[in-house]
């Protein structure tokens, strides 16, 4: 049964959420914290469905949240998981540029990363190779600090430490109502209605719905994208050693068709990136009308519809068919097969856009007086997520 009142109530159980309240527990041991996790279990959506890369921080601007909290987080996470002997390894990653008209953006990508504090060695073909036998490119970048984790299990482990320090994790409870007030806030859940001195609002994919419901009106409006992935059959899992992406587009948030060997030693590659037909649309067949509405009729959507079409049809192409999703994968590895690639199960990105069409390319977290709102936290918000967490948590107290 729910108490009555708590210090801190956490609405979603992802690894911002987790993280947030691992970080507040332990800054102060005496805290009553709560967290709302509607699913049956922590980290069901983003922060369990994803490549399950240790970001180093190359790709965010300088001075972001983002750059920032990526490479504390990154050096946060890789300390828990040795002390708490969880799997993880720095496979390093190999990033190409496919032509002579991608040079500059790799350069663009080396000077980032430089301002971040993120080693990068340039490759030439030949060393391309010494790193990646089987991919193809001009040029790339070696980025030795990128690796990989088991974010799932992660989460397993944070939440049964929280359990020993006294949170309470209430899964099956869903936000369905709340306001903020003065002294506090009350929370209505499907396992109950209370009251908490600070709400920590970390719902991830439904974010901007649940500030919503506070009577807080984001700036920004959470756009789900559907990212399709596969996986390749164990007999042409030895044309991956670790990490192979390619050189991302400035204008659009998403990193491309990638390949990962995962920290258990499958290798993945993905995501896609097309609109999704529902919040949760982990597959085509998946539509909920009125959240499909509520996209298509978003002015912000419709002007980055409008400006992207193109690449949104390639996208919704690569999630429609395997073989345009081997494509794409094919240009970093000439060598694979169609026959090599199976599906997998799919994640889905809450991605805030703007009014005007602009995508928010930062963590957008809206403080009120009794309530921190994580409005948009995605890649490499896993990597990030203590450090993340930290900020919340001194956000948190200071409204205590």
């Amino acid at each position: 049964m729910l108490a009555s009142t708590y210090d801190i109530a956490i609405v979603g159980g992802g690894l911002v959420g987790l993280g947030t309240a691992f970080q507040l527990t332990e800054r102060r041991p005496d805290l009553r914290v709560v967290l709302f996790e509607k699913e049956d279990a922590p980290a069901r959506h983003q922060s369990g469905r994803n490549s399950g890369v240790l970001h180093a921080g190359l790709y965010y601007a300088p001075g972001s949240r983002k750059a920032r909290l990526c490479r504390q987080g990154k050096a946060r996470m890789e300390a828990f998981c040795e002390a708490e002997g969880l799997p993880w390894k720095r496979s390093g990653k190999t990033v190409v540029a496919l032509s002579e008209a991608e040079r500059p953006r790799l350069a663009t990508l080396a000077a980032r990363a430089e301002a971040n504090g993120v080693a990068v060695e340039r490759l030439g073909p030949a060393g391309i190779r010494e790193h990646e036998p089987h991919a193809a490119g001009v040029e790339g970048l070696w980025v030795a600090e990128t690796g990989v984790v088991d974010y799932p299990a992660v989460a397993r482990r944070i939440a049964d430490i929280l359990r020993e320090r006294g949170v309470e994790i209430v899964t099956g409870a869903r936000v369905e109502g709340g306001r903020e007030a003065s002294g506090g806030v009350t929370v209505e859940t499907t396992a109950g209605t209370t009251g908490a001195r600070v709400l920590v609002n970390s719902a991830g994919l439904w974010a901007d719905r649940v500030a919503r419901l506070f009577g807080v009106t984001p700036g920004v409006r959470l756009v789900p994208f559907r990212g399709e992935y596969a996986v390749l059959r164990p007999e042409a899992s030895h044309l991956v050693r670790g990490l192979i992406y390619p050189v991302p587009d400035p204008a659009f948030p998403f990193l491309g068709v990638h390949l990962t060997r995962g920290v258990h030693g499958v290798v993945s590659a993905g995501p896609s990136a097309a609109l999704a037909f529902a919040r949760e649309g982990y597959s085509l067949r998946t539509v909920r009308p009125r959240e499909l509405a509520e996209s298509l009729a978003y002015r912000g959507f419709q002007a980055l519809a409008l400006t992207h079409w193109r690449m949104g049809l390639g996208e919704l192409g690569r999630s429609v068919s395997l073989r345009a999703f081997w494509r794409a994968a094919r240009t970093l590895v000439p060598g694979l097969a169609l026959s090599d690639l199976a599906r997998a199960p799919s994640g889905v990105r809450a991605q805030a856009v703007r009014p005007d069409g602009s995508l928010a390319d930062d963590f957008v977290i809206e403080p009120t007086r009794r309530a921190v709102h994580v409005i948009n936290a995605p890649s490499p918000a896993a990597t990030a997520s203590f450090a993340i967490g930290d900020e919340i948590a001194t956000l948190a107290l200071d409204r205590l």
